[in-house]
């Protein structure tokens, strides 16, 4: 491991909750060797852009919505009878387009038959996750959208602890729309009705609702 490297992981240890670092002129090589020590940091999120560098240290709050929204998703799959494969905030990075970042989340939905039984990702041959979710609590992701365009990623939610937005590529940028591609019939407005619930009365309360909710629309 480079000094360079070392340096870096110094500075993160040091991150509070919460907290974003950028670095500029990293090369690509210190990146992969960070992605290597991460194991000891778990949660933070690294973006990489061309040499450009990003840290994530997240706070309590932003897994809580992260792991709330996973939780929903999990339940459309199960009551839609829709086939899901998650890998969580796994890296995708691709050294030819010197691009690489982490997800809070992810789910394979159209693609999941062709990630079924695969314990790595290689973006060369495989796709990208169907949907990203991205939980802008204390930073926007905003930035790290070129790189999901780059990789090919079709849908992205994004959550900012009020408002839900969605996300479809539509050529060389993301096109807002209030439906999601990957869960027919759900809104926005679904995410965010789910969401303040699960903050008033709690997740549990919240996914029973959201059964309800789907079940109710299966039988109309």
């Amino acid at each position: 491991m480079s000094t360079t490297t070392t340096n870096y992981l110094d500075i993160i240890e040091r991150l509070p909750a919460g907290a974003l670092l950028r670095l500029q002129n990293v090369d690509w090589d210190d990146y992969e060797h960070l992605l290597a020590q991460m194991d000891s940091h778990p949660g933070h999120r690294l973006s990489y852009d061309c040499g450009r560098l990003t840290v994530m240290s997240p706070s309590t709050e932003h897994e809580d919505y992260k792991d709330s929204i996973y939780s929903m998703v999990r339940v459309m799959s199960l009551e839609l009878g829709v086939t899901l494969e998650t890998r969580g905030a796994a890296t995708f990075k691709s050294k030819l387009l010197k691009k690489g970042l982490e997800p809070d989340a992810c789910f394979y939905v159209q693609n999941a038959e062709r990630v079924i039984r695969k314990r790595r990702i290689d973006l060369d041959v495989d796709p990208p996750p169907d949907v990203v979710l991205e939980v802008d609590t204390t930073n926007e992701s905003l930035p790290k959208f070129p790189i999901y365009v780059a990789l090919g990623v079709p849908e992205i939610w994004r959550y900012d602890g009020q408002r839900a937005y969605f996300y479809k590529l539509a050529g060389e940028n993301y096109e807002s729309v209030q439906d999601s591609l990957a869960f027919a019939d759900f809104s926005t407005q679904d995410l965010m009705r789910y969401m303040e619930q699960s903050k008033a009365e709690g997740q549990t309360a919240a996914l029973l609702a959201l059964v309800k909710m789907l079940r109710s629309r299966a039988s109309s």
